[in-house]
């Protein structure tokens, strides 16, 4: 079973796994993208902080906004847009970014339509991109992932990707923050990863 998540396949820009295609936002995106980034349950948990997305006219500023920086983003790091193989459904984001104040390190964030909830796709996404940047010639030793206190969710996927726990930290965003870390020698070590379904 831990098995089937650890085939990732990274083919330029594109991402697969078992269940999931990962791929470059595009401007087309925004109404598909509005059932995540329009609720409350997904946004509350953002940093840095994001209102729900109010309109598709907002969703269509924000997509092509990240179609634009990912133009200008250094490999690894990217945005993609989190589909279901088996049906093609839009049904959230992934994104390595460099983590404010000074960039030096990454973050892997995870956003899902809470109807997709309780499957392992956050986790499995995650795991995707972690494996994209470690593979990479960036030379890519750890990643971070960064929780809101109380984010019992955000948590466990951080834990399920294979990240440990390392403390928290005011240093990014200017909120106090959870901090979990993945080593490029832990990743597929077993352990968190084991419990992907």
């Amino acid at each position: 079973m831990a098995d089937r998540i650890h085939r990732v396949i990274i083919e330029g820009s594109l991402i697969s796994t078992p269940r999931l295609t990962l791929r470059p936002w595009a401007t087309g995106d925004a109404e598909a993208a509005l059932p995540v980034y329009g609720v409350d349950e997904v946004s509350r948990w953002l940093a840095p902080a994001l209102e729900p997305v109010s309109d598709l006219a907002a969703m269509e500023r924000l997509v092509e906004r990240w179609v634009t920086e990912s133009a200008t983003l250094e490999p690894p790091q990217g945005r993609w847009a989190v589909s279901l193989r088996e049906t093609g459904e839009l049904v959230g984001g992934v994104a390595l970014l460099p983590l404010p104040p000074f960039g030096s390190d990454l973050e892997i964030g995870w956003q899902l339509a809470p109807g997709v909830w309780g499957q392992g796709l956050a986790a499995e996404a995650g795991h995707a991109v972690a494996h994209r940047a470690f593979e990479s010639d960036a030379g890519v030793e750890e990643l971070f992932a960064v929780v809101r206190p109380r984010n019992a969710r955000g948590a466990a996927t951080a834990r399920r990707v294979g990240m440990e726990w390392v403390g928290e930290t005011e240093k990014y965003y200017n909120l106090t923050l959870q901090v979990y870390r993945l080593r490029k020698g832990d990743l597929d070590a077993g352990g968190p990863t084991a419990a992907f379904p």
